[in-house]
């Protein structure tokens, strides 16, 4: 059966649908973040961490998008392997500058209104640590095809709220702002389940972990940042900040103009 089952997934090999998907994914990422600056509700004159921040994550989506295209094509097999040992240190990085970046914000009191404080501290950092842990599984199982790409794929849907963030009404959307935001992008997992199932017959189990981690990291957070133990990390955090002076667990005041449900003040 083992055997069987391995041939099943050696057959997507060249299979143009991951490549595909990781372009619909750069592609939203792009469009989300762009969609901002056009509107006006970005600028580049911003503090020099959040510039790191963003080429750090652009440049880890055009490599994700790079090596997609490499994985799925004959003869850039030694350049697929050299690109992915620079993801690696890469994927470090990012983990390194999404934990400073909230932490950042939170002590500076400006995390934005429709997310409460403390969800946004505990939540950002665990969905960039999921996004590691998929990374490394992806790497050490870099000889299996078949979990290898499906295991980048899901890594890279657990670092995409911030894009899909930015085309959902998030204000509209509270208390549970951070949950559309990041649980959103589980529909690229969603078609990676539905290809499977379609071409091979089956869905590669890769898929079901990919989003049972997903729902687990925002479960957990929630659960977590709304605690005693979310109390003291967010007083931890913010001591002697201005984050200190607002209330971790309420929602913000939104700009004037903005109206919003009632029920968002948690």
């Amino acid at each position: 059966m083992a055997t069987i089952a391995a041939r099943v997934w050696t057959t997507d090999r060249r299979d143009r649908f991951f490549g595909h998907l990781a372009i619909a994914m750069a592609l939203t990422v792009v469009i989300g973040f762009s969609t901002q600056l056009i509107a006006g509700r970005s600028s580049f004159h911003v503090r020099p961490l959040i510039h790191l921040h963003a080429v750090a994550f652009m440049g880890w989506t055009a490599l994700f998008t790079i090596q997609a295209q490499l994985g799925v094509r004959g003869g850039t097999l030694s350049l697929h392997r050299r690109l992915g040992w620079i993801g690696a240190g890469w994927a470090v990085a990012l983990v390194v500058l999404g934990c400073a970046l909230t932490v950042d914000v939170t002590r500076r009191g400006n995390v934005p209104f429709f997310f409460p404080p403390q969800m946004f501290l505990i939540a950002n950092p665990a969905t960039v640590f999921a996004f590691f842990g998929f990374t490394v599984a992806a790497i050490r199982m870099r000889r299996r095809t078949d979990w290898h790409r499906r295991l980048h794929l899901c890594g890279m849907t657990m670092i995409m709220g911030p894009a899909l963030g930015r085309l959902l009404p998030l204000p509209f959307l509270t208390p549970w702002a951070f949950e559309w935001g990041s649980g959103t992008p589980v529909v690229f997992l969603l078609a990676g389940m539905a290809h499977d199932r379609r071409r091979l017959g089956r869905i590669h189990p890769a898929w079901p972990w990919g989003t049972a981690v997903l729902v687990a990291v925002l479960v957990g957070a929630r659960l977590i940042a709304f605690s005693p133990a979310g109390d003291a990390i967010y007083r931890a955090v913010t001591a002697d900040a201005p984050g200190a002076a607002v209330p971790g667990r309420l929602l913000g005041s939104p700009p004037s103009g903005l109206r919003r449900p009632a029920q968002a003040a948690i």
